[in-house]
């Protein structure tokens, strides 16, 4: 009786639910703790503003990687620092201030601004001096310094805000030219979004768009299978048990523990090898994440260019594992010292399993690893410089996205002694970044490759995990797809709705 009641009230809330179909829900396993269309690097972020509210001037084909207009309508090369971009007509935001290249320029000024918190700047733009001048009012010249052979790709992800946006201030309600217009914001709790009817574009099916926030995947499911929802954009392997509304997509995130190398034992190769050694990576695949999780042997996936297919994971060694700790500790290395491992709440859905085993390997192999969960605020302060100088041996959970086609956009960010999220410094390996960056085809790719083997054989500054998998639960009555994308933006205006009738 409790199942058919179960399954009628499912039903009642789903034929409500089709009586208005030009609303959509989507819960989200984490709240946004800003709407800063700065912030859009962050999932939380991106996933809700990024072409909803606030376009940019390219974006990447999914299937291809390629850059493609989005505001801008084509690009020119003008010479080796400077790119010449043409902007669509006929564009206004939302506040009704035209969009031209004035409004490009005040953006990308705000984008560098340093007195203002910005992922986008910190993960894409550092180091490196970005400057736009005007041509003419739909024409913008940007020059770069030193020179960026993929700006055009690199500018998919840098959003355009109404030049109104103060420039010093973290904005609560971002403008911008796209399809929907950003309505309200309960902190913590909900955002809605409404659509633009002046936009540019295609008109949108979806009327309205409402974010709600629920931690645990197995209620964000279910929400979905009531109609309280229609897109669950990530939930947990053993909650993905419906083939007619769940859907396995490869998320172009890759996950890695992060070691910082200030403090001993962990300044010590031996020990960063021996964790590698330790780490049984076959066990979580199809146990606790998905089956079509990947081991990975460096931080990027094999489509993007740059990528070096000769790296392999590492493998599972314990015996060694335990040989290099005790040959470091005969050496003097205090490799009984405490070692903090930080993990990230919600980073993916059964991070607090996943890690929990970690330390249980590591601590197998004779190192004195106690894992501490946060949340994300905490987590970015942590794992972001200036790094505390009394913190203890610590390593970080670090979960990376990179969906951009080009190695650039990893190791400058991660690994450069400059990157706001790298715990090495190695001279050498920023030569090779800087030389690989300035290059162009096979010799960049070829370039950026030697700077994963040195990465990976040399340096060990991780513990790679996997090229990660994710699982969105999708209503029936939606026609969407999960893409490779989708865990940094999802475009509304790409939604359509089917046939309402049951």
């Amino acid at each position: 009786m409790l199942g058919a009641a179960a399954a009628a009230l499912a039903l009642m809330s789903e034929t409500a639910r089709a009586q208005e179909p030009k609303e959509v829900v989507v819960v989200l396993e984490e709240a946004p703790q800003v709407v800063e269309p700065c912030e859009s690097a962050l999932y939380g972020v991106g996933i809700i503003i990024k072409q909803n509210v606030t376009e940019t001037l390219t974006e990447l084909d999914p299937s291809s990687g390629a850059p493609i207009p989005r505001l801008a309508t084509s690009w020119e090369k003008i010479n080796d620092k400077t790119w010449r971009f043409k902007l669509r007509e006929g564009v206004v935001f939302h506040d009704g201030a035209p969009f031209n290249a004035e409004a490009v320029s005040h953006s990308l000024k705000r984008l560098m601004n340093t007195n203002l918190n910005c992922m986008t700047r910190n993960k894409f733009f550092t180091p490196g001096i970005f400057t736009a001048t005007t041509v003419d009012e739909h024409t913008v010249d940007i020059t770069t310094d030193p020179a960026q052979q993929i700006l055009p790709s690199l500018l998919s992800t840098f959003v355009i805000t109404s030049p109104n946006t103060p420039m010093d201030e973290v904005s609560s309600k971002p403008i911008g030219t796209g399809p929907y217009v950003f309505d309200s914001w309960s902190q913590g709790e909900r955002v809605t979004l409404t659509r633009f009817d002046q936009y540019w574009g295609e008109r949108p099916e979806i009327e309205r768009a409402t974010y709600l926030v629920r931690n645990e995947s197995a209620v964000r499911a279910a929400m979905v299978a009531t109609g309280e929802a229609d897109i669950a954009p990530s939930i947990a392997v053993q909650d993905a048990v419906d083939p007619d509304r769940d859907f396995s997509y490869p998320n172009s995130e890759t996950t890695r523990i992060r070691i910082g190398q200030d403090k001993a034992p962990l300044n010590d190769v031996r020990i960063r090898k021996a964790l590698n050694l330790a780490t049984d990576r076959n066990a979580f695949v199809g146990t606790i994440l998905s089956k079509d999780v990947v081991a990975a042997s460096q931080l990027v996936v094999p489509t993007t260019l740059g990528y070096n297919p000769d790296l392999k994971p590492w493998p599972y060694d314990l015996e060694q594992a335990k040989a290099l700790v005790e040959e470091a500790r005969a050496d003097g290395v205090p490799v009984d010292a405490e070692i903090r491992l930080i993990g990230r709440q919600n980073l993916f859905p059964n991070i607090n399993e996943v890690l929990q085993a970690l330390t249980q390997m590591w601590q197998a192999a004779g190192l004195n690893v106690n894992l501490t969960m946060v949340e994300r605020s905490q987590a970015l302060e942590l794992g972001t410089k200036p790094y505390a100088a009394d913190r203890p041996p610590t390593m970080i959970t670090d979960q990376h996205n990179n969906d951009m086609g080009d190695a650039s956009f990893t190791v400058v960010y991660k690994y450069s002694s400059s990157g706001p999220q790298a715990d090495a410094s190695d001279p050498a390996l920023d030569n090779l970044i800087a030389r690989a960056a300035a290059a162009t085809g096979e010799e960049r790719a070829n370039l950026f490759k030697e700077a994963f083997r040195v990465i990976s054989e040399d340096i060990v500054p991780d513990v790679m995990l996997f090229h990660m998998a994710g699982y969105a639960r999708v209503s029936p009555r939606l026609d969407f797809r999960p893409t490779i994308a989708t865990n940094s933006e999802l475009q509304l205006a790409r939604i359509k709705f089917v046939d309402q009738i049951r």
